[in-house]
């Protein structure tokens, strides 16, 4: 991996920490990179963030880590120092390609991006899309985020508000799933800590094999699950009049419409 020489975070709180975090553990140089933030607070690596931009050359890649209401301020001094070479990655949510170029329109590439927190362990898929089709970008893209998380390329835009329900806010989801099963096995009378470990551990080791399996998720809850047993018992109340397809969609359209709304309200 060849690290740009000059990259700016502007802003890191805990997705760009994040971020900054595992391109220091894949090698990323931290001389080659300079966190702008109005704060001092402790960042990855013992880096210092800094509340001002570098002198010096137009940086190579710039990563928008900040609050998505934030960037026109912050475009009215960024979009004076970046140059066509500057790629500008954004991973401000709902804030949409069009909107980012108005703000930086003297910038190279802008690509968006969409991870989850599980770039602390290299599992997020890295859910990308960028203005142009330029495979180089593409190929500079794949191998700076590959050791964070497998890249997805979406080739619409609007993909991206339900891309960002179910990848960047779906964690979350799973998190509430796994404190349910251990609140539920609980309340039946299990150790309520033997309870949250074998939850944590079941959803661990059932991810694991169906990440593995050439058969989708349906398919191998059907064959867990043996005529008039115990699992079947279970997965007949989930799937009564499709009452678990109904939560987890009203789950995602509701994020998803969150999305769309701050998309909006970044318009305006």
């Amino acid at each position: 991996m060849i690290w740009p020489d000059r990259i700016w975070i502007v802003g890191c709180g805990n997705m760009g920490g994040a971020i900054l975090q595992a391109w220091l553990d894949n090698g990323a140089p931290a001389e080659n990179i300079t966190v702008i933030k109005p704060n001092q607070t402790p960042l990855p690596g013992g880096l210092q963030s800094r509340p001002d931009y570098p002198d010096g050359p137009a940086p190579d890649l710039v990563m928008l880590a900040m609050k998505p209401y934030q960037l026109a301020d912050v475009a009215t001094k960024l979009a004076l120092l970046v140059g066509d070479t500057s790629r500008i990655i954004s991973v401000l949510a709902g804030t949409e390609i069009d909107i980012l170029r108005q703000n930086l329109p003297s910038s190279g590439t802008i690509i968006r991006l969409m991870p989850n927190m599980a770039v602390t362990v290299g599992k997020s898929p890295m859910i990308l899309i960028a203005e142009n089709d330029d495979e180089t970008v593409r190929e500079d893209m794949n191998a700076l985020f590959s050791p964070l998380g497998a890249p997805e390329w979406l080739d619409d835009e609007s993909q991206m508000h339900i891309a960002t329900a179910l990848s960047g806010s779906g964690p979350a989801f799973v998190f509430r799933f796994i404190d349910a099963l251990a609140l539920s096995a609980a309340e039946l009378g299990m150790d309520p800590d033997q309870a949250a470990r074998l939850a944590l551990a079941m959803v661990d080791g059932a991810a694991t094999l169906a990440a593995g399996s050439d058969v989708d998720p349906g398919v191998l809850a059907s064959q867990v699950a043996g005529k008039g047993g115990t699992t079947r018992k279970g997965l007949d109340v989930m799937d009564e009049d499709g009452r678990a397809n109904a939560l987890l969609h009203d789950v995602l359209n509701a994020a998803m419409k969150r999305n769309i709304e701050m998309a909006e309200e970044a318009k305006n």
